[in-house]
C-alpha cells in the first residue's frame, strides 16, 4: 500500500527558505511521477512541481519557476521541494501525491490536474507571515 507523508512545513517571514520532505513507501516508485500540489484556503487545490521518479525530469507551474526546486532522493525513498524567497501568497497546505507514469498519460498538462493523482500525503502547511 502506497504511503506518502509529508514534513518540513511550518511558520516563516516573507523571504525565508523551507524545505518540504515526502517519505514514499509501499512499493517501488520507478515508474512513478510525483507531485506537489498546494491548496490555500478558499481555493483550488493546485500543481507546484512534479518530478519523474525515474530520470527525474521535472516540471514547474510558472507562478513558481525560480523559487521552487524539486528532486528526489532514490535510496531515500523521498522527494523533496526546496522553497525559496517565501511569500504571504505562498500561505497554503502542502501535498505529496503519486502516479503511474502511464505511457498513454505522460504528459505534463496530465500530471499537472490533481484528478490524475490517486495517492496523497496528509499535507503539511506552511504559513507564510509578511
Amino acid at each position: 500500500q502506497v504511503q506518502l507523508v509529508e514534513s518540513g512545513g511550518g511558520l516563516v517571514q516573507a523571504g525565508d527558505s523551507l524545505r518540504l520532505s515526502c517519505a514514499a513507501s509501499g512499493r517501488s516508485f520507478r515508474s512513478y511521477v510525483m507531485g506537489w500540489f498546494r491548496q490555500a484556503p478558499g481555493k483550488e487545490r493546485e500543481i507546484v512541481a512534479a518530478i519523474t521518479w525515474g530520470d527525474a525530469s521535472t516540471y514547474y507551474t510558472d507562478s513558481v519557476k525560480g523559487r521552487f526546486t524539486i528532486s528526489r532522493d532514490i535510496a531515500k525513498n523521498t522527494v523533496y521541494l526546496q522553497i525559496d524567497s517565501l511569500k504571504p501568497d505562498d500561505t497554503a497546505v502542502y501535498y505529496c501525491a503519486a502516479v503511474v507514469a502511464a505511457p498513454s498519460s505522460s504528459t505534463w498538462s496530465y500530471f499537472s490536474r490533481p484528478a490524475s493523482y490517486p495517492y496523497w500525503g496528509q499535507g503539511t502547511q506552511v504559513t507564510v507571515s509578511s
